[in-house]
């Protein structure tokens, strides 16, 4: 009975401890429920003008999104999950203005958000060398002794950087990565021989004087340099550059101050440079928004511009008294350049060019929403003006009126977009850049391939302004046709 009862006791203390035993093993099992979390640091970063590179910590068990990053901030990682580090990289400051932005980290679930404020300096206002004459005596050491029209025949073929130092904002403010040697060496690689570099140069440190930065004229200075190295001409002028420039009795005097000023400053930065370097006034001088025949106001106005510009540059001394200088018909448009300009007194003989642009037929050259694809007299679908006949005509007044006169003739920009899914219509393209570059060449013109870099649809991109790439090897071909 004893052992029996002491069993059974035995027993149930045993099935009491499996008992226990296995809810706690159950309870073991259970899924662990953690809540989300999501922290960043530092709170704050702050930059200087000159911009450079700093590190933010995202330390989270939850994915996460990284929003309101604005153009002058470049991230390493702007989604991702768990903790990471991320390089956080500011461009340089160009304006007199300081910047900031709130960055906003985000949580996937939408419960979690924290910010880091980032801040950067504005640019320094810099001081003008006051020790720089504004005016030395003439110097035509390393400047050839030859004029605008032999000058033409050694330019070949050009290429613009467009959109690029001209960008209201700031170099890549249109789209376009910062111009690098790598490009340019690529453009010399390619066949061209000249290079236009279109710059808005009201970067100023004084607006009431119109003092241009020095940090923004010395990057000129280095795209320019890009350029002279490879043994190529380069073009500088003044762009649209927000639209100053306006042809009217109202704004004339002006713009003649300012054009005075900013010219001065410009020559004078580049006068030891030999004639490898041409600088060219403006840019299609017009009415904003007007582009009919202009009046008596507007091309008397505009004509003007031009003499300041050539008296502002001559002025200036040493290399500048010799080198080659550009000015414009109105709008560059060939017929109001025939008709209306006034070539500018010069106090050298035969060192200045008349540029105009050339973008006939529009329909087929620019206008987006066209649906002409074809260009050329058989074409069957073409446009039946602006062929290849009348593009000689055009540049047979270009040679007359001024190439015949002993003034050169830069066609300073053409070409035609691309239109992506049109079936044919690249080779129509090729064929008008093909002609109008030999038309130009056959006619005395510097012609120089408008590519804005864009390589979209309705886009003039030739390279790839990030790798120097050639996009369109064809294009390429035709445009580098008569070279061969």
């Amino acid at each position: 009975m004893l052992k029996t009862k002491f069993t059974s006791w035995t027993f149930l203390l045993l099935m009491l401890v499996a008992g226990f035993t296995s809810c706690s093993q159950e309870d073991d099992n259970d899924p662990v429920i953690v809540d989300p979390s999501l922290s960043v640091s530092p709170a704050a970063m702050a930059f200087s003008a000159e911009g450079g590179a700093k590190g933010m910590q995202i330390s989270s068990n939850t994915l996460w999104t990284i929003t309101g990053v604005p153009d002058w901030l470049s991230l390493s990682e702007v989604a991702s999950e768990g903790t990471l580090n991320i390089q956080v990289t500011a461009q340089p400051n160009e304006m007199l203005e300081s910047r900031a932005v709130t960055l906003t980290i985000s949580g996937d679930n939408g419960d979690l958000v924290d910010e880091v404020q980032v801040t950067q300096e504005a640019a320094e206002e810099e001081v003008p060398d006051e020790g720089v004459e504004a005016s030395i005596p003439p110097d035509n050491s390393g400047m050839r002794d030859m004029t605008s029209v032999q000058l033409s025949d050694e330019m070949g073929i050009g290429w613009n950087l467009g959109n690029s130092l001209e960008a209201i904002g700031g170099e890549t403010a249109w789209g376009n990565p910062v111009v690098t040697e790598r490009l340019i060496d690529s453009v010399k690689a390619a066949g061209f021989n000249t290079v236009r570099i279109p710059v808005a140069w009201s970067k100023f440190s004084d607006p009431e004087n119109f003092i241009i930065q020095e940090q923004w004229m010395n990057r000129v200075e280095e795209v320019a340099n890009y350029v002279l190295d490879n043994d190529m001409y380069a073009i500088i002028n003044i762009h649209w550059d927000g639209g100053w420039m306006q042809p009217t009795y109202d704004d004339q005097d002006y713009v003649n101050e300012r054009l005075d000023a900013m010219w001065q400053q410009i020559a004078i930065h580049f006068r030891d440079y030999d004639d490898n370097l041409l600088f060219a006034g403006t840019n299609e001088v017009m009415v904003e928004g007007d582009y009919g025949t202009p009046t008596e106001e507007y091309y008397t106005v505009q004509n003007s511009f031009n003499e300041t510009f050539v008296n502002t540059v001559r002025e200036t001394g040493g290399r500048n008294h010799y080198r080659h200088l550009v000015v414009q018909g109105f709008n560059t448009n060939i017929d109001h350049t025939v008709n209306y300009v006034v070539v500018p007194e010069d106090v050298v003989d035969n060192r200045l060019f008349m540029e105009v642009h050339y973008y006939d037929p529009y329909n087929f050259t620019l206008n987006e929403n066209s649906t002409v694809y074809q260009w050329g007299e058989d074409a069957p679908e073409s446009e039946d003006w602006a062929n290849e006949s009348y593009a000689d005509s055009q540049f047979e007044k270009m040679k007359t009126n001024f190439i015949d006169q002993g003034i050169g003739v830069i066609l300073g920009e053409y070409g035609a977009i691309r239109r992506e899914g049109v079936e044919g219509h690249e080779a129509y393209r090729e064929y008008y850049n093909e002609y109008i570059t030999a038309a130009a060449l056959e006619h005395g013109l510097v012609p120089v391939y408008w590519d804005n870099g864009d390589v979209d649809d309705l886009g003039f991109a030739l390279f790839d302004r990030s790798t120097g790439e050639v996009l369109y090897p064809g294009l390429l071909d035709v445009l580098m046709a008569t070279e061969n």
